[in-house]
């Protein structure tokens, strides 16, 4: 056999993010994490994922703490790893699209406070949704790194992937990551996706999956044969489930081999030492929950993310009418259809979710049509992968016109009066953005540091912040 040349695979670790993120609801406190900080840093990690994503609305709504403040404490103790945050493109951390002004702004934010590697997705796809957010990150000096929302349809081909990849490096972005949210990447489409990308750009690929169907760890190792140059890992006390693959078996897998990590896996075995006690909390307050920690077969099977999964059985729940739950299953993948094939993803899994549950007990599809149904059919969420089904888009929205444009070409400049707004309460200037994204849980976080700084009820105030968040 011909020798293969040596490239070490680079590690992303998540467990500061989506790891716990993806098993505890994002409620790692900012006390427990930053002990372990130094050791970190001494590993070798191409980055630390530590910030964005839901970290930012957990922090304030359910632990009182300020995400700012958190980010400038890792980038204090991280003295030689990177810190990677990421971006909901217009939405920022939100769920709503915010104009360009903010967007800029938040950039400029998080990259003084710490930030270096800004990954930036879409639900749908559609890179002028993108374009603000990474035209933000190069000019503030950040590594730009565009996500693909990955997904499996007919619209979906090998040809729809590497003309996205060859637009992402016309942006100008840094480097490409496959987002696999629901693991419904299968090892053999790997080697394919990733052969095909890279024979599209020379850009960086980073491959970025969930254990939630089983096939994680074998789709890192097709991915890495392929050419892959980063893979995100978490270690091993917050990993497999609905996490990512564990570091520590990434790194004993690729040992020896042309694609050798160089990690220490003493060091690697002291961080996980330190996490266990924190997964055993967890675990005993009922906040990690194991069947989150097993196979869900249902992924692969129904092409529905776990996470929508658990959604639908909630609101099933709620309505009495569980023993639909099949039939709302099967109906999921015509609602998608007809609106146009987007991949689920937030908030695009929550619309095509909800809608299915509609069309399956109000006795007839698209009898009731929620607000969110009505947002993309107007392309208020942007440009949808294929064309949304007229006579659908006709029940939804009547007569109306859906826009053709980006939609934050529609939102005049917000940052002056999210100014005014934050006046009285604000301390930072990063208050602002904090307010821009979740006015009442700002208010209600900056009444809470007002206590606490006032020393005004704050032990109750205290109280609340320890307490267990049902």
């Amino acid at each position: 056999m011909p020798e293969v040349e040596k490239k070490p695979i680079k590690i992303t670790e998540t467990v500061l993010r989506d790891a716990h993120q993806s098993l505890i609801a994002t409620r790692m406190t900012t006390e427990e994490m930053l002990p372990i900080v130094p050791k970190m840093d001494e590993i070798g990690y191409r980055a630390v994922e530590c910030w964005g994503g839901a970290t930012f609305d957990a922090a304030l709504r359910f632990l009182h703490e300020d995400p700012w403040d958190r980010l400038r404490k890792f980038k204090d103790g991280f003295k030689k790893t990177k810190l990677q945050m990421l971006f909901r493109g217009q939405n920022i951390l939100g769920y709503r699209p915010y104009a360009d002004d903010v967007v800029q702004y938040f950039v400029q934010k998080s990259v003084a406070n710490g930030i270096d590697i800004i990954r930036i997705f879409d639900c749908l796809n559609d890179l002028r949704n993108l374009k603000t957010a990474t035209e933000a990150a190069k000019k503030e000096g950040a590594e730009a790194q565009v996500a693909l929302s990955y997904t499996i349809g007919d619209a979906y081909t090998m040809d729809y992937w590497m003309e996205k990849a060859k637009a992402i490096e016309d942006m100008g972005a840094d480097s490409i990551c496959i987002k696999d949210m629901a693991g419904l990447l299968v090892p053999t489409a790997a080697t394919e996706l990733v052969t095909a990308l890279k024979s599209a750009t020379k850009l960086p690929i980073e491959m970025h999956t969930h254990y939630t169907s089983g096939v994680a760890s074998m789709t890192y190792m097709k991915s890495v044969e392929a050419g892959a140059d980063i893979i995100d890992c978490a270690i091993s006390p917050f990993a497999l489930g609905t996490s990512q693959p564990a570091t520590e078996v990434m790194v004993e897998a690729f040992k020896g081999t042309p694609y050798d990590s160089g990690l220490d896996l003493k060091k690697l075995a002291e961080i996980a030492d330190y996490f266990r006690p924190i997964r055993e909390k967890y675990l005993a307050n009922g906040l990690m929950n194991p069947k989150n920690l097993g196979v869900n077969i249902k992924t692969l099977q129904y092409q529905v993310p776990g996470g929508m999964l658990s959604n639908l059985t909630n609101q099933l729940k709620k309505m009495n009418a569980e023993d639909k739950f099949y039939q709302v299953l099967e109906e999921v993948p015509r609602v998608r259809k007809d609106l146009g094939e987007p991949p689920l993803v937030t908030p695009s899994s929550q619309i095509v979710g909800t809608q299915a549950v509609m069309n399956v007990l109000s006795g007839g599809r698209y009898k009731v049509v929620p607000k969110e149904t009505k947002d993309i059919c107007l392309g208020k969420y942007g440009k949808t992968t294929r064309p949304i089904d007229p006579e659908v888009q006709k029940k939804c929205i009547g007569d109306e016109q859906p826009i053709t444009c980006r939609p934050a070409d529609l939102i005049p400049n917000e940052l002056d009066e999210l100014e005014k707004k934050v006046a009285p309460y604000k301390k930072q200037d990063e208050d602002v953005l904090t307010y821009a994204l979740f006015p009442e849980v700002a208010v209600d976080y900056f009444k809470y540091r007002d206590a606490q700084e006032s020393g005004v009820d704050a032990k109750a105030a205290d109280t609340a912040n320890k307490a267990y968040p049902v």
